[in-house]
């Protein structure tokens, strides 16, 4: 194992996968709720996701407590880019529970 390389960490490599900072991080867990509010579709199929208000609800929640755990360590973009899909996933929410 050791230094080994994985074929997704090889620059170039078929199906390499962006490195992971907290700018993409959270941005996959907003992408993971707005799966889950159903307006994102499905990579597969195409089709609109099932809507899964608790799981979307979660996935909030997780932001949330990242945002208030990072709070004063973040840089200002990141903290802007956190505020702001923060604002944006709640206010789709809100949106789906009135459906």
């Amino acid at each position: 194992m050791g230094n080994e390389e994985r074929p997704s960490e090889k620059p170039g490599a078929e199906g390499a996968l962006p490195a992971i900072d907290f700018s993409t991080f959270i941005l996959s867990l907003s992408t993971s709720a707005l799966f889950h509010l159903g307006l994102i579709p499905e990579a597969q199929s195409g089709k609109a996701g099932e809507r899964n208000l608790p799981l979307a609800r979660q996935t909030i929640d997780i932001l949330e407590i990242l945002e208030t755990k990072t709070r004063g360590n973040l840089d200002p973009e990141e903290a802007k880019l956190l505020e702001s899909l923060l604002f944006e996933i709640r206010m789709r929410f809100v949106e789906a529970n009135r459906r």
